[in-house]
């Protein structure tokens, strides 16, 4: 289909349908799957015209519920050893089926009310992490979702964020980019971005580390305490924002000078994107806890290469950004 990268998890008709009735049940679930499709296919056309590559496409579904396993897929969208991208993912999942015990365990710490040992589930969401080659263009990372518990005690919320993990400090960049995250979260709440920006600096912190994964941006979770289509709304202003955000950067140190040295600096710098990860990141949990779950997908956020080096001794540059994340920046008041 020329809208989207691939046929949508659920039937198009389908979508069609309950996206244009708000008196639908599945309206907000429907408004939202055509929504990430939409976003992931506008992204990945405009990283494949910087690359001058197209990405390669793999929709996948998980085993059907009648053959034990539990259903829904997805779609992964990866370009990866080219000249402007390391590695470069794009991801959308449409999934339901029962909550692992892990699941629930999370969601009850985070005072979610949660019964029994089966709770159905249906969550939806758009993933993406990119991985540059040049390392004076930063990484950038975000995720966009929808979760819902069906039942007679519907709970459903809204969650995601973007951030920016640079290999060296460019004050410029990070203005720029809160800027724009700031203008997509003052359109709807002139709270949510000095809030969602405290919040993103606390959860991409590497405790072992001391210091961040990056300059941050925004997170937030469990939204649920405005209607429904507000929250819609909220989100899809934060997706729409990850271009504007992110690809002037990627344009303006396309043909940026680098040295060895510098590499191997980023190299070191995607080994702590790769601690975060695997040893904190929520979302990162929960796909490897959930049964059936597309491995290759959940770990697409890892870079192709990173690097651990005993007792490393970093220069002035390199030192600069380290305080920056050990001391997170208001960037939109510098």
């Amino acid at each position: 289909m020329a809208e989207y990268m691939a046929e949508p998890i659920t039937g198009y008709s389908d979508l069609k349908e309950h996206s244009s009735n708000p008196e639908s049940e599945k309206y907000i679930p429907s408004c939202m799957e055509m929504y990430i499709m939409s976003l992931q296919k506008s992204l990945c056309d405009q990283l494949a015209a910087i690359e001058g590559k197209q990405f390669t496409v793999d929709r996948w579904l998980r085993p059907a519920e009648s053959d034990g396993g539990h259903g829904g897929g997805g779609i992964t969208c990866i370009l990866q050893d080219g000249q402007v991208f390391e590695k470069a993912g794009v991801n959308i999942s449409v999934v339901h089926g029962t909550l692992s015990k892990q699941a629930i365990q999370q969601m009850k710490s985070r005072g979610k009310e949660l019964f029994g040992d089966s709770v159905p589930f249906t969550a939806m969401g758009i993933s993406s992490v990119i991985h540059p080659i040049n390392p004076f263009i930063p990484t950038i990372h975000f995720n966009y979702r929808y979760f819902e518990i069906p039942g007679e005690n519907k709970q459903w919320w809204f969650g995601g964020g973007t951030d920016l993990t640079p290999t060296y400090l460019n004050r410029d960049d990070a203005k720029h980019f809160h800027s724009i995250l700031k203008g997509a979260c003052d359109s709807h709440d002139k709270e949510y971005y000095p809030k969602f920006k405290k919040w993103c600096d606390e959860y991409f912190y590497i405790k072992h580390r001391g210091e961040s994964r990056g300059l941050g941006g925004i997170f937030f979770d469990d939204l649920d305490y405005v209607p429904a289509e507000k929250a819609l709304s909220f989100i899809k202003s934060c997706g729409d924002a990850v271009a504007p955000a992110y690809i002037p950067l990627v344009r303006q140190h396309l043909n940026d000078p680098y040295t060895e040295e510098e590499v191997q600096w980023r190299l070191l710098r995607r080994g702590r994107y790769v601690e975060f990860n695997l040893v904190y990141d929520r979302g990162t949990k929960f796909g490897l806890y959930t049964e059936n779950a597309r491995i290759e997908s959940i770990l697409m956020s890892l870079p192709l290469t990173a690097r651990w080096e005993y007792m490393n001794q970093p220069g002035s540059r390199e030192t600069e950004l380290l305080e920056v994340l050990r001391s997170p920046v208001d960037w939109c008041s510098e």
